[in-house]
């Protein structure tokens, strides 16, 4: 594995890339033509335009990539001395349970780790929520880690301030395990691997990054590492939302990809949005983290399925709010204002409904020169209608090993 290391960090950090374009290479490389990463990054320019069909602007980005490696190699080398370990795809070791939330489109290509890999394949849950968490927002989260690390539950964190650094530590004082998911590269987490030495070194805890492994904390990457917490938790709780943020984006596209969120009925006086993400589709739980079943006719989940790991949306009924009626439209494509007053039934003029859309966090414009389009913001493509071709097979090679 060390040989191949400087290789899967120069494949995994391509400029522009995205993990769906990498991922289907290393399905392509991997297990189709059954060679090494190191024997890709050897193979000639016309076997990758021809072998692997990629185009000028991708051999530019490898041969960039190849010409980098001494100095990777120097990282690398780094790396592993200082007890860090990478976990591509590929491994046995890498979580099965992120491979099955994400899938090959938004699964990382490599894991940067340190301490009880072993963690990744245990049940595990992600308690989420606000930096700046009401009392009782915390203290659900202790009693929700309690009771995680009495089941020997793994415990989720993202080391924010707030829910995130409370759940972190509530396993700690129960005994229990936890994964670290760092918003930055693993090699700037000096500090924390201080405070958390003796967890590691006892096997409580690991740390995780996604990033490259000197890159700095950004506020960008702390967005970008939140799917990451989700992926990695077979349940995800939340202790506290506001109507826009990390939180409330994760929880909203968690419900659209039929995933079951859990959200802490809030009290009748608090001013947050877990109400709103209830109505929308999560379970609400009271504060030992069990199900109550108090929706009333009117606040219907939000209508999703999932079938064969492809989304399937429901008409919108009467009797949701405007809001979730709206997601649900848009799941399929982007929308006019125009185009959803109609298919809503609504007696609203475009004017009105444009001003409407305009207010929501969840929605953002299309670029379009005609007229203005909306689509939801956690969504990057179209949700096409299901059907079966040759990469969708290969790809179901590497992610059911």
């Amino acid at each position: 594995m060390m040989k191949d290391t400087p290789y899967w960090i120069a494949l995994a950090h391509l400029p522009k890339w995205g993990n769906s374009r990498i991922n289907s290479l290393i399905i392509k490389f991997h297990h189709e033509n059954r060679i090494s990463v190191e024997d890709f990054f050897h193979l000639s320019e016309a076997d990758w335009r021809v072998q692997y069909l990629l185009d000028d602007k991708q051999i530019s980005d490898l041969k960039k990539a190849k010409s980098e490696l001494p100095n990777i190699a120097f990282l690398a080398e780094s790396l592993l001395s200082q007890g860090y370990e990478i976990l591509p795809i590929t491994s046995p070791e890498y979580s099965k349970t992120l491979k099955g939330n994400l899938k090959a489109t938004h699964s990382p290509s490599v894991l940067y780790v340190k301490g009880n890999k072993n963690i990744l394949n245990e049940q595990s849950i992600a308690i989420v929520g606000s930096r700046d968490a009401s009392e009782i927002s915390l203290r659900f989260t202790d009693n929700i880690a309690k009771l995680a690390s009495k089941e020997f539950k793994v415990v989720v964190s993202g080391f924010a301030k707030g829910v995130d650094k409370q759940a972190l530590d509530s396993a700690i004082k129960y005994k229990g395990q936890s994964i670290i998911v760092l918003p930055q590269g693993i090699m700037t987490f000096g500090t924390g691997f201080k405070n958390y030495y003796k967890q590691i070194i006892d096997g409580d805890v690991l740390v995780l990054s996604t990033f490259y492994p000197k890159a700095p904390w950004k506020a960008e990457l702390a967005m970008a590492r939140n799917p990451i917490i989700y992926g990695l938790a077979n349940e995800i709780y939340v202790a506290e939302s506001s109507d826009k943020g990390g939180t409330w984006s994760g929880v909203v596209d968690g419900i659209r990809k039929g995933r079951k969120i859990f959200v802490r009925n809030p009290e009748p006086t608090e001013k947050n949005a877990n109400a709103l993400l209830i109505a929308k589709g999560s379970v609400a739980v009271d504060f030992d983290g069990r199900e109550l079943n108090k929706r009333s006719n009117t606040e219907k989940p939000y209508p999703i399925e999932t079938s064969n790991e492809v989304l399937i949306v429901r008409e919108p009924e009467q009797s949701e709010s405007i809001e979730s009626k709206i997601c649900t439209v848009l799941n399929t494509k982007p929308h006019t204002a125009k185009e959803l007053i109609s298919k809503l039934k609504l007696d609203w003029t475009t004017q009105k409904m444009n001003a409407f859309l305009k207010k929501q966090d969840f929605l953002e414009l299309v670029p379009n020169k005609k007229t203005n389009l909306y689509k939801l913001k956690a969504i990057s493509t179209e949700i096409k209608a299901p059907s079966v071709n040759p990469t969708e097979v290969k790809q179901s090679r590497l992610f059911h090993q």
